[in-house]
């Protein structure tokens, strides 16, 4: 065998015995290198950061400016003054007959002529001496009634009173009838108002025994008289409660509720008994 055939044969079997891919050209494994160093750099490519979550907006709150004096000032002159501020500062005043002429004007002009208004004018010699704020009850009734005491024993018809206190409220009773005693002596007094007590309890007691003192409010009287449990006409002397404020400062014909049932009182025959002069009127 010649030289160049046997280089031959051994170039045939190195080339059987080498590995798959390993008699690639020179240009195929320059492309694999460049491949394989095209993705290590990918893999080792920077991450891009992730973007932050956008930032909730934050609540917002006002905060209130502290008031200041002037601001307290201003706010108090814008105040809407009420009747107990004003009662508060002016000096308690005595009430006098003029008083309640104005008010029965005042209440009854919006359904009266001017002739009718003219009638319900009330003589003077009706009125009685006025509280000038100096008296107890008992001393103020011992002035205006100073004969009580024969009065109430000549006294001897059922269903009527001698004389009539007019207050605003029970209580208000209650304690005016404890404020009497020096005055009434063994005077029977009844209790006229609506609290704890009914109507016809009332009206039987008036019909059993004779009552010289009857305390009350002007519903309750109303009512009795209505009902016919109570005569006004032996009635001599008709009192009102007229100077006492309660705990808002108010008198008892401050209150329109009160005002109101005190004038209807007066219609049912209190007018007609005062132009005869057989009834007398006092504030207390």
């Amino acid at each position: 065998m010649s030289c160049v055939e046997m280089a031959d044969d051994l170039g045939d079997e190195w080339w059987e015995h080498q590995p798959a891919g390993a008699a690639s050209s020179p240009e195929a494994s320059d492309g694999e290198g460049r491949g394989d160093t095209e993705m290590m750099q990918q893999e080792t490519a920077p991450v891009p950061a992730l973007s932050k979550k956008t930032k909730q907006p934050k609540e917002c709150f006002l905060i209130k400016p502290k008031e200041t004096s002037e601001d307290a000032t201003k706010t108090r002159k814008r105040r809407k003054k009420k009747i107990t501020d004003v009662l508060a500062k002016s000096e308690p005043k005595p009430g006098t007959p003029e008083d309640l002429q104005k008010l029965m004007k005042d209440y009854f002009s919006s359904n009266r002529s001017v002739i009718e208004l003219e009638e319900l004018n009330l003589p003077d010699s009706c009125f009685l001496k006025a509280n000038d704020l100096t008296h107890s009850l008992s001393s103020y009734l011992k002035e205006i009634c100073p004969k009580w005491v024969k009065l109430r024993k000549n006294h001897s018809e059922k269903k009527s009173v001698l004389m009539l206190i007019i207050c605003g409220s029970a209580v208000r009773a209650l304690e005016l009838i404890r404020s009497m005693t020096a005055f009434r002596g063994d005077s029977k007094v009844m209790k006229l108002f609506a609290k704890h007590i009914k109507v016809q309890e009332q009206v039987k007691l008036l019909e059993k025994r004779v009552v010289h003192l009857g305390v009350g409010t002007p519903g309750r009287i109303k009512e009795l008289i209505k009902q016919g449990g109570l005569n006004l006409n032996p009635l001599k002397f008709l009192v009102f409660d007229w100077n006492w404020r309660d705990q808002k400062l108010r008198r008892m014909m401050d209150i329109p509720e009160i005002r109101k049932e005190v004038f209807e009182l007066l219609e049912m025959g209190v007018f007609s008994l005062c132009k005869s002069e057989s009834l007398k009127l006092g504030l207390f």
